[in-house]
């Protein structure tokens, strides 16, 4: 029961952290940003922040590195078959997972983001297409395969802007859904 509770305060308090650094970047660089603003705001000392991170970049750092898990983790659940049968589900989950973290999502994709995540983010769905590309399409063509990957990723991520910067007023799955028909069925949808 004693690590449980140490370990509810210890994720509660890394939060608040997490939080105030997204507070924060919503408003500057992250260059701009020092580790007494972050305490100031979450109302905690200095100390506590240095138990658990080394500096502002390295709080930044671990951060992108959880999203970047989950994203990773949501990505692993599906086979190459399923994106025959399945593609609206996988983005669906992965809309979830923008939904869960949208606050720092939008501030990662936007003015005052980390280019370097979205690289990250990039390369992580790349790896995870191009096995499944192979094994769908047995096509050793990589060259058509890397043209394919930049413009659905990079789509999907306007979209995924796009989605937070209105307030997210579609769910999900029907976010999903949109990308689905966007892609099977390109600007056919808009006629």
């Amino acid at each position: 029961m004693k690590n449980e509770t140490l370990d509810r305060r210890v994720r509660k308090t890394r939060q608040q952290l997490q939080h105030c650094l997204a507070v924060l970047l919503k408003e500057k660089k992250i260059q701009e940003i020092t580790v007494r603003e972050i305490t100031e705001m979450a109302d905690l000392n200095r100390g506590t922040f240095y138990l658990h991170y080394k500096d502002v970049f390295d709080l930044l750092e671990k951060v992108e590195l959880e999203l970047l898990d989950e994203l990773d983790g949501t990505l692993q659940k599906y086979q190459a078959s399923d994106l025959h049968q399945k593609l609206s589900l996988i983005f669906t989950d992965l809309f979830v997972c923008v939904q869960e973290n949208a606050e720092m999502v939008q501030i990662l994709l936007g003015e005052n983001g980390d280019l370097n995540f979205v690289n990250q983010v990039k390369e992580r769905v790349r790896e995870k297409c191009l096995k499944d590309w192979f094994e769908l399409f047995n096509s050793q063509d990589s060259q058509l395969f890397d043209a394919f990957n930049a413009f659905v990723v990079s789509g999907c991520l306007g979209l995924v802007t796009y989605w937070l910067q209105n307030g997210m007023k579609e769910s999900p799955k029907e976010l999903a859904q949109i990308a689905e028909q966007i892609m099977m069925h390109g600007i056919k949808i808009l006629g």
